[in-house]
């Protein structure tokens, strides 16, 4: 069992680590339609309709595909009233039960935006401007995100059990000092 788990969180963290550089590229991309959008608005006089939008769907798309990395890499922001007097053992409780707290509200986010897709499916759904373009990619790539962020968290807790278990992972200290955030 402790193979498959293993696995488990390997192929978790190797798919947030990619989605998380396919997230990194995508500004550039926005950066990209912005100064495209400001040459032809200021220079060539001739505005593109979708530009603004299209940066406004990229950002969207970047903080979606950030979630997951955010989670494996310690990286979300922590408020620390309590965590940094806990030790090592108390943290990682402390993780555990966040963790548990943040699947649940992934599971509620996933079952909206599940029924958000379908909406914006059986009705064609667009955004109200000139350019009129369908919500339904967007809305698509949240779900995917969503269950990309669900899998990671799936895969903190592992670590957070094993680690209180004594039997980390990844072969390191079992109880490691507290992260970045502490």
């Amino acid at each position: 069992m402790a193979r498959v788990l293993r696995a488990y969180v390997r192929w978790a963290d190797r798919l947030a680590d990619w989605t998380g550089w396919a997230a990194m590229w995508l500004i550039f991309m926005m950066v990209g339609v912005l100064l495209l959008d400001a040459v032809m608005r200021n220079v060539v006089r001739s505005p593109i309709h979708w530009g603004v939008e299209l940066a406004q769907f990229t950002l969207a798309a970047y903080f979606f595909m950030g979630g997951a990395i955010t989670l494996k890499d310690d990286d979300h922001v922590r408020m620390d009233l309590l965590y940094g007097r806990l030790g090592p053992r108390g943290r990682q409780r402390m993780d555990l039960v966040t963790v548990l707290c943040l699947g649940f509200y992934l599971v509620v986010m996933l079952i909206g935006s599940i029924s958000s897709l379908r909406y914006a499916i059986a009705t064609d759904e667009r955004r109200f401007s000139i350019w009129n373009p369908s919500m339904i990619p967007i809305k698509a790539l949240m779900v995917a995100c969503l269950v990309l962020m669900l899998m990671q968290a799936v895969s903190l807790a592992i670590k957070h059990w094993s680690a209180l278990r004594g039997v980390p992972l990844d072969g390191s200290d079992p109880l490691p000092p507290a992260g970045r955030g502490a």
